[in-house]
């Protein structure tokens, strides 16, 4: 199968079309590879040119001093069932953990909750509607939200995976190395990562730091918009620690690649440098950005991500580090040679482009 694209110009404006293609329905991975580095992995160096490589060659690619930067957030299990106290059923999606007893949340509902309304969740817990927040709800816990998740909540597993999520899902849509629990997405480049691995690069040299970047529901959300300048980018926590400022400035200062695992990661080592002219800075907050061709990068390398889904905002944030024509080359290679796609699927290692590329 051929897959043509038309590529555009240097001087023609980008909209919501260019980031467009067609993916056969049976290259979306349902489930995960029986072990986490037993995925592909397609190449993609600096000048555009690619390999198709098993991901344990990934230890190869990789050299002494270079520093992967991993994002050690803990997907929670944050979708609960229930109803409403008037007998309405509804579900609910945790977006965001607020307070020991407060989160912002989805609420679907064949009638939208009106505000004080109590919601009887998975016949155990109560939460009440006290407020909203454009399309979320503020939501008041009779228990501590991150317990009764534990206790009683579903693995939230991304809408195009179409079977119920299960106990091995409960195990493999998480990283080794997650620790602060709060997303409800998995920063899925880093699945691929087992101890094993972790160990060989140890031993090559390659060194690792973390940062911690809440992946939100609006990572699958679709741009709208053909005019790209409309976009409103969904906010996701995150935080850099000094350790994490220190590991980087001294890969570079040793001649290593700052290597981000994950769009979040990039999101994250990006954000930090974005608020703070162009320095890496030790911090926390809410960040909005909106990664697109033509972004000025400060801080990364390479990375290590996944493919993502047409016409979303992490593929315009991998056309702005390899380049466009590049990015449509590779996922046309990518798809008529069978690779998986999304959360469970193969993963890419993307060196970037030059620096006029669109």
């Amino acid at each position: 199968m051929t897959i043509a694209y038309i590529l555009k110009t240097h001087h023609e404006p980008l909209s919501l079309s260019d980031f467009d293609y067609v993916l056969p329905t049976e290259l979306i991975a349902q489930f995960p590879e029986v072990n986490r580095s037993g995925s592909r992995l397609l190449h993609v160096d600096q000048h555009g040119r690619f390999v198709d490589r098993s991901f344990i060659d990934l230890t190869n690619l990789l050299k002494p001093n270079d520093l992967l930067v991993f994002n050690n957030t803990r997907v929670i299990k944050a979708r609960l069932h229930g109803r409403k106290a008037t007998g309405g059923v509804v579900e609910v999606l945790i977006e965001r953990v607020t307070g020991t007893h407060t989160a912002l949340a989805h609420v679907k509902a064949s009638k939208t909750p009106p505000i004080g309304t109590d919601l009887i969740l998975a016949n155990a817990i109560t939460a009440k509607a006290m407020g909203r927040s454009d399309d979320l709800f503020n939501l008041s816990f009779d228990q501590p939200v991150l317990d009764a998740l534990d206790q009683y909540g579903e693995v939230p597993l991304p809408p195009y995976i179409q079977h119920l999520a299960d106990d091995a899902d409960a195990q493999r849509y998480q990283t080794v190395y997650a620790k602060v629990p709060g997303a409800v997405a998995a920063p899925t480049a880093g699945l691929h990562f087992d101890e094993a691995m972790l160990e060989r690069l140890q031993a090559r040299g390659v060194q690792s730091t973390f940062v911690t970047l809440h992946v939100g529901a609006g990572t699958f959300q679709p741009v709208r918009d053909n005019d790209l300048s409309k976009h409103i980018m969904h906010s996701e926590w995150y935080t850099l620690s000094p350790e994490t400022v220190e590991a980087v400035a001294r890969a570079h200062q040793l001649g290593g690649r700052v290597i981000a695992v994950g769009t979040t990661s990039v999101r994250a080592l990006e954000s930090s440098a974005q608020a703070h002219n162009g320095q890496l800075t030790a911090c926390s907050g809410d960040t909005q950005l909106f990664i697109q061709p033509g972004f000025n990068w400060q801080i990364i390398d390479a990375m290590v991500t996944n493919f993502h889904l047409p016409q979303s905002t992490l593929l315009m944030l991998v056309s702005a580090f390899i380049g466009l024509d590049t990015m449509k080359t590779a996922y046309a290679h990518a798809i008529e040679s069978r690779y998986r796609f999304f959360s469970y699927g193969d993963a890419m290692f993307l060196e970037k482009g030059p620096s006029h590329a669109i």
